[in-house]
């Protein structure tokens, strides 16, 4: 008989346990209201995640994400309100925007990726260097305020962030497809097998003839590109981009890969995991938003324990796995 592998199965049961508890604390807890409140404040964190897999995967890291956002949201918001006087208040200016966003997330992945791979600077100081500077640049872009998009537009893309099919919204939507198409790639596709080669041991990889720095520049690049449609439905949400949009993103992105069930150190990659992760990190901010435990301003040592945890146990399986 197989023995149950814990260190596998753990964040679905965490997820479950956590699910029993929400219900048991609060009764609005499984009303579908404040299940698709959850669920769609998790897509935005959750495509950012999913390709955070294939960076850590990779054998790199990322911590600009959450300021590439915040850059690439009040990049689309200028673009869309320069178009309105030519184009108008049309889906066209708006569609456009969204390509302002994707492809300049493709671009800021690019820079990451060039960085790590052709300068061959360590990703724990590139992308602390462009945080700082993605961040830096969306100030000075809002001038130390807020950039907000023209009223009329803000009106014609909510449905973006609001609508969708039934209480099933448009970001639940995009974030189900983004992760099952990840968990394919990374299962099923050469890419995800050259990512865990890479990630696993590169000199190896290298000899297996896969060009290593073009895996790694294409997993920043994916990133970058999930950063992008992230933007698209997180701006018709609040309509508006500063200097503290998407502030500690990264940190959560981390985590739920972590938590999923990915090696830190690369080679191992679990999209449907990062998934789960996503889910339980967005599941306990909601029971101590609803059961009023601790203050919301503690979330975020919350998830920082839980890095540090999933690290822990990371650890013990490699020890075991050794012995």
């Amino acid at each position: 008989m197989k023995k149950l592998d814990l260190h596998t199965l753990g964040p679905l049961i965490a997820l479950v346990a956590l699910v029993i508890l929400g219900a048991m604390l609060n009764s609005a807890f499984l009303a579908p209201a404040n299940i698709t409140n959850v669920l769609a404040r998790s897509a935005f964190i959750g495509m950012i995640a999913v390709g955070m897999t294939f960076v850590i995967t990779a054998g790199g890291l990322d911590l600009s994400v959450g300021s590439m956002a915040a850059f690439l949201a009040g990049v689309a918001i200028i673009a869309m309100n320069a178009l309105v006087p030519s184009v108008g208040v049309t889906w066209g200016t708006i569609v456009l925007g969204m390509g302002v966003a994707v492809i300049g997330g493709i671009a800021a992945g690019y820079l990451n990726g060039a960085l790590v791979t052709k300068a061959g600077i360590e990703p724990f100081i590139v992308t602390l260097g462009t945080m700082g500077i993605f961040r830096s640049l969306v100030t000075w872009l809002a001038d130390g305020g807020t950039l907000s998009l023209d009223y009329g537009l803000r009106t014609l893309y909510r449905p973006v962030y609001y609508g969708g099919i039934g209480w099933i919204t448009w970001p639940i939507i995009v974030f189900a497809i983004v992760a099952i198409a990840g968990e394919w790639m990374m299962r099923h596709s050469r890419f995800g097998r050259h990512v865990e080669a890479t990630g696993s041991n590169d000199r190896v990889a290298r000899y297996s003839a896969i060009d290593v720095n073009r895996v790694r520049l294409l997993t920043y690049m994916l990133l970058g590109i999930l950063v992008g449609l992230a933007v698209v439905l997180y701006v018709p949400r609040l309509g508006s981009a500063s200097g503290s949009t998407g502030v500690l993103w990264e940190l959560e992105a981390i985590a739920a890969v972590i938590i999923g069930g990915t090696a830190l150190k690369g080679g191992r990659g679990r999209v449907w995991g990062t998934v789960v992760g996503v889910l339980i990190l967005s599941l306990i901010d909601n029971i101590l938003n609803l059961a009023n435990l601790v203050s919301p301003y503690l979330n975020g040592a919350i998830q920082g324990v839980i890095i540090v945890l999933a690290v822990v146990l990371q650890r013990e399986k490699r020890a075991a796995d050794e012995r």
